[in-house]
Parts: C-alpha cells; structure tokens; sequence
C-alpha cells in the first residue's frame, strides 16, 4: 500500500496527466506547480521540475519558465544515485533548449558533464554523444565533433552495440564528408560498408545501415563531381529506399530493436525518402537531366509538404526545401527561365527570413544564385558584386572555385584582362585544390574561352578537348555540350567548316537533350553560318529560324524577369531583402490553388450562365405577356 506522501504525489500526477491528455493545459500545470507546496523529497522535487519544463516547452510559449524548472531538474538530480532517466533527461533537453536560444556555450558544460557521469548507461552515454557531437557540428568544429564520435565508435564497440557503432561511424564519415576531408574518410566509408555488407544480425537494421552508408557513398561522387561512376551507388540506394518504404516495413522502434544501446536512427524512414530524392536531383542536375532533376524537385517537395502537414515539422525539412530550391534555381538558368528561377530565389529569400540560422548558413550559396542569374541578364556588375560577397562570405573550397571560374567569365566577356590575370592562379586546373572533377575539368573550359577569345585557336582546342576528356568520362552533358559548341566556333574562324560541323551537331543534339536554350542559341547561330558556306539555302533557312526562335523565346524571358519585383535581389549584399516576400508555396500547393482558381472560374461561369439563363426566362415571359396582349406588341386589336 503507498504511503500518504505517495498517495498525495500520486493523485496529482494522476489528475495533472488527466488534464494534459483532455487539453486543459493550464490544470495540468497548477497540479504539478501544487507538488511544490508538500515540501516533497528531493527525487520527487527534481523529477516535477523536469515534467513541467516539458509540459511548459510543449504546450506553451514560455520558455523562460520552462528553463528555470530544467536548470532545477538538472541540479538537483546529479548527486541522486540511480536517478538516470530524470537526470540525463534534464541534461539533454536543457542543452536542447540552450542551443535554440543560441547559447551553446551554456549547454556543453552541462553535456560535457552528463556524458562524464552516464558511462554505466549505455543508451544515454551514447545519445548524449551524438547530442554534444552535434552542437559542435553545428558550429563547425568538425574537428572536435569527429572526435567525439570517434569516441561513441569504441564505446559502443566495447558494449556490444554493433549497430550503433555502425551507426557513430557512418556519422562520423558524414562529417568529415561535410568538413572536406576527402582522404580521411575513404578508409572509414570503406570500413563501415564491409561492416554493413557482413552484417548478421536484424535485417531490417542491415537495409537502414545500408540506406545511410548509400547516401553517404553517392555525396562522396557527387562531391567528387564523378556523376558516372556515382550511378551503381545512386540505383542501388533508390531500391533499397523502396523497400524500406513499403507498407510491410515496420516502424522505426521496431528496426531498433530492443537492445537499449541500439536504440537511435539517423533519421525516420519518411525524411529518409526526401534524401534520396534530393541526391537524385543533384545527380541529374550535375549530369545535364534537367527534366529529371525538376521531376524528382517535385516529388520531393511534396513529400515535405506532406511531412510538415503531419506531426513532422523537424527543421531539417527547411533545409531540404532550401536545398532542393537551389538546385532548382540553377536548372532553370540553363533551361533559359529565368522569370522562374526569380520567383524559386524569392521562395528561397523566405524560407530563409523564417529561419535566420538557415540564412547565416546558406548565404553564399544565395549569392552564388543570385549572381548567376546576374550574369545571364547580363548584369555583369551586379555578378561580380554577388560573387565577390559569396566568396567574403564563405569558408568552402569548392564554392570559391566556383565562384573564381564564374567571375573569370564576367572578365572576359568585359575585357578586363588586369582582373582576370589577378585570378588565373586560383582557377588553374593543374594547380587546383579541389577535389572536384567536374570543377577541374570546368577549370580546363574557362581557359579554353580565354584562349579563344585572345584568337590563340591552337591552345584553346587543347584545353577544350582535355574539358571533353574529363567531361565524357564521368557523363557531364552540359560541360561536354559547351565545349563542342565553342570548339565549333573556333574552327568556324579558323575556316574548317568540316570540322565545325562535326561539332556543333552533337553539340546541339546534347544540348536539345538537356535541354540548354543558351548552347542552342550559340549552336544554331554557327549552323546558320555554317550552311550558307555549303550553299545549303534550306538548312540555312532551318537554323535561321531556329535562332530566332530561341532568341525570341530568351528575349521575352529577359523583358519579363527585368519588369519583377525579384529582379531587384540583385542589389543585395546585406540586411534586410529588398522585395516583398510572398510565404513558401510547393509545387503540389500550387497545382491546388491553380485547380482552386480553375473551380471558381467555373462557378463564375455557371452563375453567369445562370443569369443568362434568368434573362432570357424574364425576356421569355415578357414575350408570352405581350403575346396575351396585342396591344402591346403594336398590332391592330
């Protein structure tokens, strides 16, 4: 039989939780606030601070509140034995709650000391772990937050959690992939797929390992711009996301297990879906697929929508929007819409106003966009302008490179030779510490433009046809439909219209297959060239008004996208957005506005057709009341 004090404790849990489940919040508080009043024990007092700081951070907007019942949880909770459920609960949300009032300097101290005194529990010592890895992660301190999972790798080795070990290491592997340290995390991807290939035990946690380590396996392609050799991986990660997906697959608690040091995921099976979309659109975007890559954008932001609908609203899903805009933004440059991709940067701009942390993080990559789009209006100045704060802003390798490859085409097409001999050592491809592919074979093309635009034709074939090389063996179709293009042009001048022709045509092939409306313009203005120095007046003709066409189609683009409010995003450096920011809207969204606006045109339609139909009932028996008096009509009575 329970004491009277744990009679008394009891009943107003019993009666708080009662409150809680039936949403009279406010009950539930003053019930666990009542505990305070009985002088309870130490054990009890600490775990209703937890419990009301839980309730106060769920139901309520009073974090301040919440964050002083935590403190007192964690306080009074580290010099109770066997306490840890109420303790390591305390130190984790504590911290959780720290780090989003951006006071992670409060909140290591107290995971540092958590982890220190959890070393008998297993599933905490690890989840803590991950938890501190994190922060420092999110600070980019890879190095630390690398070491710490190191850490969690032997720890849960020792304990018999082969699972989460797997599951440290591929962690780890991520953020090395994340910090750029190519050479270090080969040897450990290597070492946690012959782990997740040997597996023995659950297949269900075999198929999610696998899941994890495939998508770490495909960024490290795609990072090192290798679209060709990434395929395999890319197909093989796509079946095993499906059957992870299907509705025979159990849920998240079960692929754990009951081991309780194996008791974590990376992420739910449903934000996993959203990943392997994401990669597809990086992979299709790096490879020339732009109907693909806006395919896969489509159903990815679908998914997310569907997510944030639901009880899933992490902020990671911001994240993937973002991601999943930007490539989007890019695609339709190449696809010659810039009035679109206008509007997918302002959606950008918004998200990005939502969540300012995303905005710190992601804003060399907006500028990046941005003077992309610049550059294809032809706002040379403004390009610069954007690529020059992307690179003041950013600390990545790679984005520098591409950056300094794209502000060397602004100087050349401005015949600003003192600027670009100032950049030429940061863009030489023999010299460049990029581990990227796909950049270095880029590096090969701009000083093949240079070449061909200071007439040396001999030199700017060789480093055009070292741009194909690279460019055919790893698939990159719009780098390869470049440099056909432009070697065309150089034997166009040269006057070998032979050797022209045999490469603008699979130029404009590639290109059409892209599609790539700048390289089809170019094309089809040498074809034009090309066959009235064959004396072919109906090809001639044929490409003529192809490059009409296309010019046509470019110019209105251009008119359009210079008269939208977006187009002033390209004066911004800093501080607030220059345009009105309209709330994030997912393509599915829009289909069902669209399908909204097309249901009230039609009963604008059908309310008009009624009132037609009531006119001519009115003019029917105005006819049949004239036809009962002739008088009326003007006849003779």
């Amino acid at each position: 039989m329970a004491s009277s004090q744990d009679a008394w404790y009891l009943s107003l849990l019993g009666l708080a939780e009662n409150f809680r489940t039936s949403n009279r919040i406010k009950m539930c508080i003053q019930c666990l606030q009542a505990v305070f009043s009985f002088k309870p024990p130490p054990r009890v007092e600490a775990r209703t601070h937890l419990q009301l700081g839980n309730i106060l951070l769920q139901y309520t907007k009073n974090t301040d509140l919440a964050r002083t019942h935590l403190e007192q949880a964690w306080l009074l909770s580290q010099s109770i034995n066997a306490f840890d459920d109420v303790k390591f609960e305390a130190a984790s949300v504590v911290a959780e709650l720290y780090q989003q009032q951006n006071q992670s300097n409060l909140a290591k101290p107290i995971l540092r000391k958590a982890v220190e005194l959890s070393q008998h529990n297993i599933y905490w010592h690890c989840r803590l772990i991950f938890q501190l890895a994190q922060i420092h992660a999110v600070e980019k301190d890879y190095e630390l937050a690398s070491s710490l999972l190191g850490v969690g790798v032997d720890y849960a080795h020792i304990s018999s959690a082969a699972y989460t070990r797997v599951l440290f290491l591929l962690s780890r592997c991520m953020l090395l992939l994340i910090d750029k340290k190519i050479t270090e995390v080969s040897p450990l991807l290597t070492q946690a797929g012959y782990l997740v290939d040997n597996w023995q035990a659950s297949q269900y946690q075999k198929e999610y390992l696998k899941v994890f380590f495939l998508v770490l396996q495909v960024c490290h392609y795609l990072m090192a711009g290798q679209v060709k050799s990434v395929k395999p991986c890319l197909k093989q990660l796509q079946q095993s996301i499906l059957t992870i997906m299907q509705p025979t697959w159990p849920s998240d608690e079960v692929v754990c297990g009951s081991n309780m040091g194996d008791m974590f995921i990376w992420m739910p099976k449903e934000q996993l879906y959203v990943v392997v979309y994401l990669v597809t659109v990086m992979h299709s975007m790096q490879a020339g697929y732009m109907d693909k890559a806006q395919k896969y954008t489509d159903k990815a932001l679908a998914q997310i929508e569907k997510l944030k609908a639901g009880d899933n609203k992490t902020p990671i899903l911001s994240v993937f929007q973002l991601m999943l805009l930007e490539n989007m933004v890019m695609c339709r440059l190449v696809t010659g819409n810039k009035s679109q991709a206008l509007r997918e940067m302002s959606q950008v701009c918004s998200i990005c106003q939502r969540h300012p942390r995303l905005l710190n993080s992601h804003r060399p990559q907006l500028h990046m966009l941005i003077g992309l789009y610049a550059m294809s209006m032809n706002c040379m100045d403004a390009a610069e302008m954007q690529f020059t704060t992307s690179l003041r802003l950013s600390q990545e390798r790679e984005l520098w490179t591409f950056a300094n490859l794209n502000l060397a085409i602004v100087y050349l097409r401005g015949k600003r030779e003192v600027e670009l001999n100032a950049l030429l050592d940061r863009i030489n491809p023999e010299t460049l510490t990029s581990h990227s592919h796909s950049l270095r074979a880029a590096a090969y093309y701009v000083q093949g433009l240079q070449s061909f635009f200071q007439a040396r034709y001999n030199e700017a074939k060789r480093y055009l046809r070292e741009t194909l090389k690279m460019a055919n063996a790893e698939d990159l179709n719009r780098l390869t439909s470049c440099s056909l293009v432009l070697l065309g042009h150089i034997f166009l001048s040269l006057g070998n219209s032979r050797e022209s022709m045999n490469m603008v045509t699979p130029a404009m092939q590639l290109a059409s297959k892209i599609p790539d409306v700048h390289v089809q313009l170019w094309a089809s203005a040498i074809l034009k060239d090309l066959y009235r120095m064959c004396n072919d007046p109906v090809r001639e003709n044929e490409a003529l008004q192809m490059h009409s066409n296309f010019s046509q189609t470019l110019l209105k683009d251009h008119f359009q996208s210079s008269e939208m409010p977006e187009h002033a995003l390209i004066s911004w450096t800093d501080g607030q957005f220059p345009i009105q920011l309209k709330p994030f809207v997912s393509p599915p969204q829009q289909h069902h506005l669209h399908l909204q606006q097309q249901q009230q045109l039609h009963m604008q339609q059908q309310m008009h057709l009624q009132q037609q139909s009531l006119h001519m009932q009115q003019q029917h028996m105005q006819l049949q009341s004239k036809q009962q008096n002739p008088a009326a009509l003007g006849l003779p009575s």
